[in-house]
């Protein structure tokens, strides 16, 4: 009979924040979790920076004026900490859900007022939290919040259906993350995307529609990409003007999530503005079939030629010692760079020993 490869549904949440409302929207994404999985969705995708919200002030704001600090400052205070009882309430509802969940949070190091991560939060069908990815580089005014993450959060996580991954808004079009979760053979890949571009990009939906396409095109894994989408309160709390207001209710510039397969056709939607759950089922055989004629991770590529190195070890900023007087080392704390109270960090993916 050989091995069986499953069909797995899949969704794409599409919904506003309760903006800069920690607690509200981590209740929303709850709801919406357990909705999708009442809807038989085993992988549950969501948009980034989910909870709170995604730092769009920046588009029409200056970065240092008033507006931009003063939300700035409620972003923070309503970013949640890994772990802390919002993971936990998150990590409740995927095992009500029976699912594995992909969501966007803005996260900060527990017990510090300082650094903030653009992060994905990776939760298994039984309740546990399996991981996270930070966004390796923020984009444009993201910069002004976010710092950057390393390559200990760059990887595939373990599901039963094979492995799968995240990566964050313009991650999705870097090669070399792209090839780095190929080569982790991931099977089925969660883009988060925020709810709106800068006024000068293209629409957010004609970027994601081809990012999605290229990374099935390249990986042959199935795209699972979830848009954040806009609403009046989360308007109103901007501040823009009645011009900006009008683009931001602008149908074009928000919305279009959509789920693409490894053939690089798109199976479901993209959707309009509004909130929905986008569904559909993954046939995982179909993976196979297209890495029969390109796998980029073997066959259909030269490690003779090209090879990539990825660091997955966290840098280090402050070591703390204690010597005696004659200089015998007493004992040492040393602490990868601001992860002070995290949970262990997750293995990547190692496909030396496996079959694929």
């Amino acid at each position: 009979m050989g091995d069986e490869f499953p069909t797995v549904r899949a969704a794409a949440v599409q919904a506003a924040s309760v903006f800069l409302d920690r607690d509200a929207t981590t209740e929303k994404a709850c709801e919406l979790t357990r909705e999708a999985g009442r809807n038989g969705a085993r992988v549950i995708g969501f948009p980034e920076g989910f909870i709170p919200g995604h730092p769009v002030w920046f588009h029409f704001h200056a970065a240092t004026g008033r507006i931009a600090t003063e939300l700035s400052v409620a972003l923070f205070k309503n970013s949640i900490e890994v772990p802390g009882p919002h993971v936990e309430a998150l990590c409740q509802a995927a095992a009500d859900a029976h699912a594995y969940v992909v969501i966007g949070v803005c996260e900060r190091v527990p017990n510090t007022t300082g650094t903030l991560y653009n992060s994905q939060l990776f939760l298994g069908p039984n309740g546990d939290y399996l991981g996270r990815h930070q966004k390796l580089t923020p984009t444009v005014g993201e910069r002004l919040v976010h710092t950057g993450g390393h390559g200990d959060t760059l990887g595939a996580f373990q599901t039963e259906f094979g492995p799968a991954s995240g990566l964050i808004c313009g991650e999705n079009s870097n090669p070399l993350a792209i090839f780095a979760l190929t080569a982790q053979y991931t099977r089925v890949h969660v883009m988060s995307w925020p709810n709106h571009f800068p006024t000068i990009s293209d629409p957010l939906r004609e970027r994601v529609k081809i990012d999605s396409q290229a990374f099935a095109q390249m990986s042959k894994a199935y795209v699972v990409s979830a848009c954040g989408t806009v609403d009046d309160q989360m308007i109103e709390r901007l501040q823009v003007s009645d011009e900006d207001a009008r683009l931001l209710r602008d149908p074009d510039f928000c919305g279009g999530s959509l789920i693409v397969s490894p053939d690089s056709r798109v199976v479901a939607g993209p959707l309009g503005p509004e909130e929905r759950i986008l569904y559909a089922d993954l046939d995982l055989e179909i993976g196979i079939k297209m890495k029969l004629r390109h796998d980029f991770a073997g066959h259909y590529n030269r490690p003779d030629v090209f090879q990539l190195r990825l660091n997955a070890a966290p840098p280090h900023l402050f070591e703390l010692t204690s010597e005696h007087a004659n200089g015998v080392e007493h004992g040492s704390v040393d602490q990868p760079v601001m992860d002070a109270g995290e949970p262990p960090r997750r293995q990547l993916v190692d496909q030396s020993d496996s079959d694929n």
